[in-house]
């Protein structure tokens, strides 16, 4: 049986947290549940002071302690047990209003329950939920032990001692720390990603008094306790994941709540006194009064899946609640890898039975620490079940090895750093599964020496880069805000302040000036990037209104004005690629970003249009329902193979099309030859470099011949049917020409009787007589009997069975290189 849920609710510095503890530890055993791996540690070194480290446990994603006899386990709500245990707890438990973990919190608020007690810890907006949720919990108001006031805005070079600048990306979090080293010595860094050994030794600068300032993310929010006096908001916006929006009320209140400690009353502001970063009248009285809206809703998915099937899991994690006050929680990462996984064959028919469902669903569950994103983590994802489905059910050690000794370095600046320790979190995670790896005790042991060697190396880094007593010349003169710095941009893309260059403006992206000192850089970059929006503004605006001339082709590369600005990459088919806007334009906003796209997307269809036209009209052949199976074989091959292919690779399906077919093909620029098939437009330079390059973005490329060749020597660059030159005895012929004398041939006979075909032709076109000969050859022509230098046409004829067989569909361009590399190889009739 459940003991009594009681439900403690207040602001921050209400002392929630403690109560909390103070009951766990007056129980026999207890587990807490936490929304971040930081205050788990800070919680658990707390209770292992007073219980002793034989009887106390951490359990987190990526790190476990747990002693044989533990009783009180500490935990991120994640990683909360299953086992019976006299006292539950669950912290900020109003998370389950967050979009991506909102369900984690939902789901243990409903179903985890203490045997003696369970305790609820979370926001006052969040009571309307408890009485919809838990109705028999007893709610308890805890008001504030100080008062939090509103001080205003203030820069940061007037901001009081032991405050904490609060910010809401890594970039802005080095920004401000940067500027507090050159203007107060120094700051201590905090954000949610550092390791508990980082985070530990940072804010212990700040507790010796080694640094005045903290800057930190939202992290701090989260009850992490900070014995600061003020906290200033460096802005109020912050990208949720999925949109940049403005903090609600109740966000605001969460971190500020963090200024003053116990009965030490505290403060909070802003650092700019208008703008978006800036606090309305309405959010300041909230704030200090505490006032928040109350939780209507909240995220759920349901706490119990189906693993009989994929399928199952998949509908029993989308699950709707019943209408009320929960609602279906967002598509959460690890049903995304589910589903983008259950599309791959190989997995489902791995993932039969309950067992190996539940495997691939803990596989999934893998979070995405170094913040990749759905495909890449999903690939990572793939391999990891790849390895957990087959042989020994186990990730192999060498992988695993190669993997973690590729991160046991601390080379390098503080965001690679940090990079690796994300990285690490991600093995640490593999190796605290029990049957992932055949020896996960000693890679957990492994994996955690690295990390702290990496939080160690971290710490430097940061103390090193941000914690200095010198200031600058350019601080000097132009005063500590950055976002106050007079920045014009001159005629060339120079970005100067006050006439001095600080950087360039190349196309959309800002480059500091090489000159400027390693330490000069992170604030140049800031102050830049603030003033910088209107001119990139004014770019997007001219690069939509520009002609197409404005724009070139560099192997894959678009430009504009001589910078990148997308890049082609691989389409559903060669003549339906598709653009990829650079990375230097995700500096612009969703809308500016859609209208770059959209104007590039237009300018690459002319270009289609323009160049390769018969490729678009093969590809739109290829994939029209109304053409016979024969026609969409033979446009499909011939797009594929870059609008050139052997006759020979296409007999079956020519001799099936109908003279009408035959039109279609031809009024797509098409000639069949007597030996290829080919649109002679292609040959042309500019038509080539594109047919080169939409080939190359799916595999590798032959070189081009020079311009203007028409003969070139067998084996030299591009003399080879690829590039639409056909290997005849010892010279290689364009293949627009073979046709030319082909026709010639074929005029110039009677029937099958000898004929001498006129020799000028070929000479002119620079071909040798043994050239020649071979050419007749292929074409059917065979040498008449005691009649000097006559031919005769030995008849139409199907292609010889010892030729190599066609190339499939999907590889037919990279087949075509091997192609007419002997006349015998690349022969046909003509016909």
């Amino acid at each position: 049986m459940a003991g009594g849920v009681t439900a403690v609710l207040g602001p921050t510095n209400t002392g929630k947290t403690h109560l909390a503890v103070e009951r766990m530890c007056g129980h026999s055993s207890g587990i807490m549940g936490f929304p971040l791996r930081l205050l788990a540690r800070e919680v658990y070194d707390r209770v292992v002071a007073q219980k002793g480290p034989d009887q106390v446990a951490l359990v987190t994603g990526e790190e476990k302690i747990v002693p044989a006899n533990a009783r009180w386990f500490l935990c991120t709500a994640e990683s909360m047990p299953e086992h019976d245990a006299a006292f539950v707890a669950l912290d900020e438990a109003q998370l389950g209003t967050d979009p991506e973990r909102g369900h984690v919190f939902t789901d243990r608020l409903l179903r985890r329950r203490g045997r003696e007690e369970t305790m609820i810890l979370g926001s006052e907006a969040l009571r309307p939920m408890v009485r919809a949720l838990v109705p028999d919990a007893e709610i308890i108001g805890r008001p504030r032990f100080s008062k939090l006031t509103y001080a205003g805005a203030k820069k940061i070079s007037r901001l009081p001692k032991r405050s904490a600048i609060v910010a809401f990306s890594a970039e802005e979090v080095y920004a401000v720390a940067e500027m507090l080293r050159r203007l107060r010595g120094g700051a201590a860094v905090v954000m949610g990603a550092l390791s508990p050994r980082t985070r530990n030794a940072q804010v212990a600068m700040v507790q010796a008094g080694e640094v005045d300032y903290l800057v930190a993310t939202d992290a701090i929010g989260m009850g992490l306790n900070m014995d600061v006096a003020h906290v200033a908001f460096a802005g109020l916006t912050k990208f949720d994941g999925r949109r940049q929006r403005r903090l609600t009320v109740a966000e605001m209140a969460q971190i500020a709540g963090r200024a003053g400690r116990h009965q030490r009353d505290g403060t909070f502001g802003a650092i700019t006194e208008d703008g978006p970063g800036a606090f309305l009248p309405e959010e300041v009285l909230a704030i200090e009064e505490h006032r928040f809206k109350p939780i209507e809703q909240m995220y759920w998915r349901s706490g119990e899946p189906d693993f009989s099937s994929v399928d199952a899991l998949i509908a029993s994690l989308e699950r709707r609640p019943e209408p009320g006050v929960l609602i279906a929680a967002p598509q959460a990462m690890d049903l995304a890898v589910l589903k983008r996984l259950a599309e791959e064959a190989w997995v489902r028919d791995r993932a039969r039975g309950a067992a190996m469902v539940k495997r691939l669903w803990a596989a999934c569950g893998l979070p995405d620490f170094r913040k990749l994103g759905l495909d890449p983590h999903a690939r990572f994802v793939s391999r990891l079940f790849g390895y957990l489905s087959e042989g020994r059910m186990v990730a192999p050690h060498q992988w695993f090895a190669d993997e973690i000794a590729r991160l046991d370095t601390i080379a390098g600046d503080v965001e690679t750093i940090a990079g690796r320790i994300a990285a690490i979190r991600t093995f640490a995670y593999i190796a605290h599964r029990p049957d992932w790896l055949a020896e996960p005790q000693l890679w957990a042991e492994r994996t955690r020496s690295i990390e702290e060697r990496l939080s160690d190396g971290l710490h430097a880094s940061l103390t090193q880069r941000f914690v200095d007593k010198r200031t600058t010349a350019l601080i000097r003169q132009i005063g500590a805000d950055a976002g106050a710095l007079p920045v014009t941009i001159g005629p060339e893309g120079e970005v100067l302040v006050e006439d001095h260059a600080i950087g360039r403006l190349d196309g959309f992206r800002f480059t500091v000036d090489p000159a400027a000192r390693a330490g000069d850089r992170r604030l140049l970059l800031a102050a830049a990037e603030k003033r910088l929006v209107g001119e990139r503004g004014r770019r997007v605006q001219a690069l939509s209104e520009a002609e197409d001339a404005a724009f070139t082709l560099v192997d894959d590369s678009v430009l504009w004005r001589g910078h990148p600005v997308a890049r082609l990459v691989a389409g559903p088919s060669p003549a339906r690629p598709m653009l990829k806007l650079d990375r230097d334009l995700d500096c612009l906003d969703k809308a500016q970003r859609g209208g770059v796209q959209t104007r590039l997307d237009q300018w690459l269809t002319a270009m289609l249009a323009r160049h390769v036209p018969a490729l678009v009209a093969l590809a739109t052949l290829a994939r029209d329902p109304a053409a016979t199976p024969a026609l969409r074989v033979v446009a499909g091959e011939l797009e594929a193979a870059g609008g050139l292919a052997p006759r020979v690779a296409l007999h079956e399906p020519l001799a099936a099309l109908t003279p009408d077919e035959r039109k279609r093909l031809r009024k797509a620029g098409v000639t069949i030859g007597a030996l290829d098939l080919f649109d002679p437009r292609l040959l042309k330079p500019a038509a080539a470099a594109w047919r080169r390059t939409l080939i190359g973005l799916r595999g590798p490329v032959p070189m081009l011949p020079p311009e203007g060749a028409t003969v070139l020597v067998r084996g030299a660059p591009g003399a080879m049917l690829a590039t639409g030159f056909r290997p005849l005895a010892a010279q290689a012929v364009r293949v627009d020409l073979v046709e030319r004398i082909a026709r010639a041939a074929h005029d110039a006979r009677e029937g099958r009787k000898p004929f001498a075909p006129d020799p000028a032709l070929a000479t002119s076109m620079g071909l040798e007589p043994a050239t020649l000969a071979r050419l007749m050859a292929e074409l059917g022509f065979q040498p008449a009997r005691g009649e000097g230098a006559t031919w005769v046409w030995r008849g139409r004829r199907a292609p010889r069975r010892d030729l190599r067989p066609p190339p499939p569909a999907t590889g037919a361009f990279a087949a075509l290189a091997g192609w007419g590399q002997t006349g015998e190889q690349a022969g046909g009739r003509h016909g």
